[in-house]
């Protein structure tokens, strides 16, 4: 079960508009910037984020079909802003992993709740 697209509507209009002022610096939070495929505008997408030793990993709780997703594998390439530092990243990668090790133990929890099953994967510069 992902989270339904009519959550994932309310929360680009309204929920993500507030929340892009505080997850820049919280942790466990972040913003995706990103290009949009098409029309090459700059977007910035709030996501819960992990550091790996590799980058970073975001659980994809509205699937790989998001359209951000789809924006960095075209791209290959964006910024993650987390705990007020930018970080180039790229090489993104979809992952299926429904141990869900990559993320913190009471997070993995959650994600367990909701089945949350799939990953971004981004390579830090």
């Amino acid at each position: 079960m992902v989270i339904p697209k009519g959550v994932a509507r309310f929360n680009r209009v309204a929920t993500n508009r507030i929340a892009k002022y505080v997850v820049g610096w919280m942790p466990g939070f972040g913003i995706v910037v990103h290009k949009g495929r098409r029309s090459g505008k700059e977007y910035r997408t709030p996501v819960n984020v992990f550091r790996v030793p590799e980058g970073f990993v975001v659980a994809l709780t509205y699937s790989p079909d998001a359209d951000w997703v789809k924006n960095l594998l075209a791209a290959g390439t964006g910024e993650v802003v987390t705990r007020r530092r930018n970080y180039v990243v790229r090489d993104p990668e979809v992952v299926h992993d429904g141990s869900r090790q990559a993320m913190p133990p009471v997070v993995r929890q959650f994600l367990g709740l909701i089945d949350v099953q799939d990953f971004l994967l981004l390579k830090r510069e």
